[in-house]
Order: structure tokens, then C-alpha cells, then sequence
């Protein structure tokens, strides 16, 4: 049996998939997009069922790629049972999407969400009511606390009905519905989606415009917008009849704080500026417990053995690929995304995009563009697929410079790893503040260079909560396992690599080539350069590769602090990682993938040279 879960986005539908499939989930893209499915397997009773999260929507009848990619898929692979998930604390708008979820005539179980949330806001469901309006049962829950989660599973296998409740359209709608059912065979759900110039069916969608034309002239509106205006009055008739009158909320409200200009663009910084110097501290202190221990009982041990050289260079290397993948890199990585877990469950993020809007817009962008840049935080690679869903390409394009240029988790590993611990920490600090002012002079530039309109922002507020211990770590596990699992793999074998050539002599070959570049441009010792090109791959990779080369984990005895500050400046702009390419491409076409590569090539080559001819 396959079981979808349908609802709008932020109602808790991810949290309840994987409280119900575990970690046994798999991820792949729909057929024909760029948006991922989830897909989870369990067992109730010995009978298996297949869980699908489909992304969060609010309607069924809107032309976005996660709209069409539902729609698409209720009526190509229909599911034997829908579990519609609601957020109790907006129930007229949750309701919107489930009336057009009824008319598919699919199984169904509701689910109203954050049940707890609502009784916290004074608001009061009669969910026997709305279970016989709707003529389908209704289960409340708390997915947050686990509430009332164990009970989803058996409803939807003995429970699911088929909704009862039709909308009443306008007679004008009616009459246009069954004449394209006597004229053209079709049911009502085609007609109705043809009527909005949906649906694949030639003939009747020629019929519909014909019928959609007339109709608009008597009415003055379109069709759809008279069949979404019938469905908001049966959604608030419905919403009036089971929930209660809400209580004047005369509580302290820490959006009040969180949404003003002040004091909240200070928070705001201070949030981002706290994160860094979290990550910072905890993650110094952390490697240098690890570095050690590996030190004393793995690397020195080593170096005693009396071994064949072409095996002792072989394995050091792989050695101290161990060493700065899970001694430096991994403290700083994992630490980094605990606290975006921390900040995305707690609801912050929307309010931070509500306070950037206004500065979005002299970058060419809204404040919503500003939850991909601070995904691109954690990697640019998933930040750069949320930036393919802006609305028009000028924001694409603007948004993909941008991003490839924020630092993500990679990048912070080398601002960590090599400034903060060698150099300094108000060094690393400006590091941050180098690309920050670099990302703000070129959106302004892009803003004003490439041409096209620009669209306002809506933005739904998700509600400030405070985020389970559990998930967070649960949610910078999943994260961290991409590190885990192909960086240290991808390490390990570069290394491995690297000591063979390095002991047949073609590191030494290589490293002469490029010394007059490497020394006369930026200051750096030859491998220096070798350790960027490894960068290309994952951007962690040549911090570690730096360390390889260099035989040591102490950086600072093999290069000083400008030569330090001046690698790390050159990593952190220079071209993006490998999959951050291939993800561009796929998303924004090859024209935008070699304008952004040559750009940030052309600029961490720029502002590197530039500190070596400053500091001498």
C-alpha cells in the first residue's frame, strides 16, 4: 500500500514522515524535475506500506513546479491512501487545499497538526464536527511532542474514506462543468482544472477557453478565479462552523521584537554573529583535543616503524587525511550544522528573510531569497536548487552569483581551521567581513546590470517554537553523513594519491611549474596552489590537502600567518566546488555555470594577489 502525505508547507508533514519511517528514507527527483520526493518504508502489523512526503503546497491548481509535481503525480500515480496533514493554528487556509485534495476521490485521513499550538493561541476545534462535514476521520496531534503519532498509520489503513463534501460552485460553473462532460466525455475534475486552463487534453482545453471566455465576459472574472473564491467561502463557512472564537491574545509576543527594524536587525546580526563565534571557539577546542589524540597514538606510533619509503609515504599521507578530515574539518562541520538545525526548527529563518527584504532588494533580490543564502551556509549545492524555484531568471542569475559566494560549511572549515587557529580570531572575522562586502557590491552591480522587472515578496511566518534536542541532532546527522561518507572517501583516496606522485616526483615537477606564479602573485609556497586545484573538488579538500602536502597538521610551522590569511582568502572565493558546478548547470544552464566559475576564479585570484601587494 503507498500512503502521500499532501499539505502546506511549515504544518509539521516532514517531522510526522520521519517520525513514521525512521531513518530508512530515500531521496530522488520526480521525473521530469529538479524537486525531491521522500520515500520511507514501514511495517504495520507485517503489512508493509511506502510513505511519500510530497512538497508542501498551498494549492493544487497554481503553475509552480511543486504544484504541477502533485498534481501531477495524484493523477498519474494515484496512492491508496492521502494523509493531509493540517495546521490547526490556520485552519481556513489548510482547508482551501484539502476541499481540492477531495475532489481527486483518493482515500483520505486528516491529520490536524500542532493541535497543542492552537490551545496555547486560545483557539478551540470541535473536531467531531469537522470529521462529519468532511466526512473523513480526523486525528489531532502534537508532531512535535509525538503526540497521537502511533494513530496515523492504522487510520489510514482502516480508517481512509473518500471525502463526501463537494464545493459549491457558481451555476455558471456547474453549467460549464457538465456541459464539458456531455460534450467531451470528461469527469469533473478534468473539466474543472480545464475551465483554469490545466490538463493535457487538447480538445477539451480548446473547449474550455471557449466556455472559460464567455464566462469571464458576464462575470467580469476569469473561471478560476470564481472557483477559487467559491472554495475560500466553503473553507471559512467550514472554518466558522468547528473553530472557536479565538481569545484576545494580551501576551508577550516575541515576534513584536523579532520583525521591527530594531531591535531586530541587531538580533540578527547577533544570531549570525554568535553561530560564527560558536562554531569558533567549540570547534578550536574540539580539534585540538582530537589533533592530539591522534598525534600521540596514531601519527607518532607510525612514524617509529621502520617501513619500505613508498609505503610509509602511502600510508602517512592517508594518516594525515585522517587527521584533518576527522581531527579539524569534522568538529567545525558538525557543530556548524547543529546550529542551523537549531535555527531553521526554531521558525527564525522566515523572520530573518522578513528584516533582509528590503536590503534583498538593492541586490536585485526579495527577502525570501535570503532562506537559500542561508542554506548556502551549510552547502551551496541545495542553495543553489531552492535558488532555481525564484520566480523570474534575473533573480536566478543574481542569486547563483551570490550564493556560490557565501561561505558554506566547507569554507568555514578552512576559515576555522587555518585563521581562527593559526592566525587569529578577528582575522577569520574578516575574512567573513572580505566576502560579505564582495556579495553586497556585486549584487548591487548585477542588480543594476542585468535587466528585468522585480517582484515583491509573500512569505508565510512559521511559529516560533522552541526545537527538539533530538531532531536537531538527528536532522545534523543526516547533514554530516554527506561529510562522512564522500568527503573522508574522497580524501582518502586524493592523498593516497598525492603520496604516490609526491614520492615518484611529480608533486616536486608540478610545484616548480607553478612556483612562478604561486610565489610571485600571491606570496605562496607551490603546493599552496596544488591543494587549491584539489579544492575544486570538495572545498575542505584543500585545507587537508594543504596539510598532506605540508606533512603536518601544524600549519603555522610551514607557512606564516599572511601566507595563511592569504590561502584562506583565495579558497574561500575561488571556483566552487565540483557539485556546486554540476548543480548549477542542471539548475541555471551553462552560460550562467562559466559566468560564475570564471567570475570567482577571476576574483579570489584578484583579491590574493591584492593582499600580497599589501602586505609585501
Amino acid at each position: 500500500m503507498k500512503c502521500a502525505l499532501v499539505g502546506n508547507p511549515s504544518v509539521g508533514k516532514s517531522l510526522i514522515f520521519n517520525q513514521l519511517t525512521g531513518l530508512g528514507v530515500e531521496v530522488s527527483n520526480y521525473p521530469g524535475t529538479t524537486v525531491e520526493l521522500l520515500q520511507g518504508k514501514l511495517c504495520y502489523r507485517r503489512f508493509p506500506l511506502e510513505v511519500v512526503d510530497l512538497p508542501g503546497i498551498y494549492s493544487l491548481d497554481g503553475d509552480s513546479q511543486e504544484e504541477e509535481l502533485v498534481r501531477s503525480y495524484l493523477v498519474n500515480e494515484p496512492p491508496d491512501r492521502v494523509v493531509a496533514v493540517l495546521d490547526a493554528t490556520r485552519m481556513e487556509r489548510n482547508l482551501y487545499l484539502l476541499l481540492q485534495l477531495a475532489e481527486y476521490g483518493i482515500p483520505t485521513v486528516v491529520v490536524l497538526n500542532m493541535i497543542d499550538e492552537s490551545m496555547e493561541q486560545g483557539l478551540s476545534i470541535d473536531r467531531e464536527r469537522l470529521s462529519e462535514l468532511l466526512g473523513l476521520p480526523v486525528i489531532e496531534t502534537a508532531a512535535s511532542l509525538g503526540q497521537n503519532i502511533d494513530r496515523i498509520v492504522p487510520a489510514a489503513v482502516h480508517d481512509a474514506a473518500v471525502s463526501g463534501l463537494s464545493v459549491p460552485y457558481t451555476p455558471e460553473i456547474e453549467a460549464a462543468v457538465r456541459s464539458m462532460e456531455k460534450m467531451y466525455g470528461a469527469p469533473r475534475l478534468p473539466a474543472l482544472q480545464a475551465l483554469q486552463g490545466i490538463g493535457h487534453d487538447d480538445s477539451l482545453l480548446e473547449g474550455a477557453r471557449a466556455i472559460a471566455a464567455e464566462i469571464e465576459s458576464r462575470n467580469h472574472m476569469a473561471p478560476g478565479q470564481i472557483i477559487a473564491a467559491n472554495r475560500h467561502l466553503c473553507a471559512r463557512q467550514i472554518c466558522g462552523e468547528v473553530v472557536g472564537a479565538r481569545e484576545p491574545d494580551r501576551r508577550f509576543s516575541l515576534d513584536r521584537l523579532l520583525t521591527k527594524s530594531f531591535p531586530g536587525i541587531p538580533i540578527l546580526f547577533a544570531v549570525l554573529l554568535s553561530m560564527l563565534l560558536v562554531v569558533f571557539t567549540a570547534g578550536s577546542f574540539i580539534e585540538g583535543v582530537i589533533v592530539e589524540a591522534f598525534s600521540v597514538f596514531l601519527i607518532e606510533p607510525f612514524s617509529a616503524l621502520a617501513l619500505p619509503p613508498l609505503l610509509h609515504t602511502i600510508v602517512m599521507a592517508a594518516l594525515l587525511a585522517i587527521v584533518a578530515g576527522l581531527g579539524i574539518a569534522f568538529p567545525f562541520v558538525f557543530i556548524y550544522y547543529i546550529l542551523l538545525s537549531i535555527v531553521e526548527d526554531s521558525g527564525y529563518l522566515t523572520r530573518a528573510a522578513f528584516l533582509a527584504d528590503r536590503a534583498m532588494h538593492s541586490l536585485g533580490l526579495h527577502g525570501g531569497a535570503i532562506i537559500p543564502m542561508v542554506m548556502a551556509f551549510g552547502c551551496n549545492v541545495p542553495a543553489v536548487m531552492a535558488a532555481g524555484q525564484l520566480r523570474t531568471t534575473r533573480e536566478r542569475t543574481i542569486a547563483a552569483f551570490l550564493i556560490t559566494m557565501v561561505p558554506c560549511s566547507a569554507r568555514t572549515v578552512i576559515i576555522t581551521g587555518i585563521v581562527a587557529a593559526f592566525v587569529g580570531l578577528g582575522a577569520a572575522l574578516s575574512v567573513y567581513f572580505i566576502v560579505l562586502t564582495l556579495i553586497i557590491l556585486t549584487g548591487i552591480f548585477l542588480a543594476r546590470s542585468i535587466p528585468g522587472g522585480q517582484y515583491g515578496m509573500i512569505l508565510e511566518m512559521a511559529p516560533l517554537r522552541r526545537p527538539d534536542a533530538a531532531l536537531v541532532i538527528k536532522k545534523s546527522w543526516q547533514r554530516i553523513k554527506e561529510f562522512l561518507f564522500i568527503a573522508m572517501p574522497l580524501l582518502l583516496a586524493g592523498s593516497v594519491v598525492l603520496g604516490a606522485l609526491d614520492y615518484f616526483g611529480w608533486v616536486a615537477a608540478f610545484s616548480e611549474a607553478v612556483t612562478p606564479i604561486s610565489e610571485g602573485l600571491f606570496g605562496l609556497p607551490a603546493s599552496a596552489t596544488t591543494a587549491l586545484l584539489f579544492g575544486i573538488l570538495r572545498k575542505e579538500m584543500a585545507f587537508e590537502t594543504l596539510a598532506v602536502l605540508a606533512g603536518t597538521a601544524d600549519l603555522a610551522s610551514v607557512m606564516s600567518a599572511v601566507q595563511l590569511y592569504t590561502f584562506a582568502v583565495i579558497s574561500v572565493l575561488f571556483v566552487p566546488c565540483i557539485s556546486t558546478i554540476a548543480v548549477l548547470l542542471k539548475e541555471m544552464g551553462a552560460r550562467v555555470t562559466v559566468a560564475v566559475s570564471a567570475y570567482t576564479i577571476a576574483i579570489g585570484f584578484c583579491v590574493g594577489a591584492l593582499i600580497h601587494l599589501i602586505t609585501g
